[in-house]
């Protein structure tokens, strides 16, 4: 397993950015091995899909109303995993979760691993 730690959530303006990390601990197997994504929660809701990206960053997939404005990235060598969100709306306002996935999917049952969470508001 790996763990997962997310940060950079906060308050943030309709309109804006905001940058979240997602920092890994892999023990017994490489952090590259992972397919990894971000989910997001609002209050009432389940837990969505909003981004992955592949082991070596070649490939990324996105829900379609994050296509264009969030960018999911990862740097191998740091163990971390970032999601660039702009143009932000108040539809964005959840809890963004970071998993890691021993195979390849977008949906929650796919993902093995997950961090706490970092709550993201955005405020119209």
């Amino acid at each position: 397993q790996v763990q997962l730690v997310e940060s950079g959530g906060g308050l943030v303006q309709a309109g804006g950015s905001r940058r979240l990390s997602c920092a890994a601990s892999a023990s017994g197997r490489s952090f590259s091995s992972y397919f990894m994504g971000w989910f997001r929660q609002a209050p009432g809701k389940e837990r969505e899909f909003v981004a992955a990206i592949s082991w070596r960053g070649r490939s990324t997939h996105y829900t379609n109303s994050v296509k264009g404005r969030f960018s999911i990235s990862r740097d191998n060598a740091k163990n971390m995993v970032y999601l660039e969100m702009n143009s932000v709306t108040p539809e964005a306002t959840a809890v963004y979760y970071c998993a890691a996935s021993s195979t390849v999917g977008t949906s929650v049952d796919d993902f093995d691993s997950w961090g706490q969470g970092t709550q993201v508001t955005v405020s119209s």
